[in-house]
């Protein structure tokens, strides 16, 4: 028996399934990983891909550097500012001075829910821009300077 080429793509079909998922489930924030979907409905990264960019383009979902792709809802406030901003804005929020221990790599990742390599590079630019000092290999990190507060639009 020969397979006849469905007229709707797989990709569309895999969009309708995540949507389904998103509106049955209204406590849903991240999409299923590629690797889940990809797993699910034995398709390659790439159609995976185009599935997640169906659901971008109808204003459901939005791809986060780091992280899993977000769910987008209407009555949700998001906060896109780059994630060493996040971090960086720690210092002021939490009240720390000058010379005081900064929060873990891992301590990071469970407040922002990203993964320990991600929060590494943001770190590592908030070194390099002179607001923290130290850290790595069981050394703790400091705050070097009070970063300059951004007005938020």
């Amino acid at each position: 028996m020969s397979q006849q080429a469905n007229p709707r793509g797989t990709f569309l079909k895999i969009a309708d399934s995540v949507k389904r998922q998103i509106e049955d489930d209204p406590g849903m924030t991240e999409l299923p990983s590629l690797a889940e979907v990809m797993h699910e409905h034995k398709v390659s990264r790439g159609v995976a891909l185009r599935a997640f960019s169906v659901l971008r383009q109808a204003g459901l979902a939005e791809p986060v550097p780091g992280e899993r792709w977000r769910v987008l809802r209407g009555d949700m406030q998001v906060d896109r500012r780059p994630l060493e901003q996040r971090i960086a804005e720690i210092v002021t929020t939490d009240g720390l001075e000058v010379g005081e221990a900064f929060p873990s790599a891992s301590a990071l990742a469970e407040r922002f829910g990203v993964s320990r390599p991600t929060v590494a590079k943001a770190l590592e630019k908030l070194d390099a821009a002179g607001v923290l000092a130290g850290g790595g290999q069981g050394k703790v990190r400091t705050v070097r300077a009070v970063p300059a507060r951004e007005e938020r639009s």
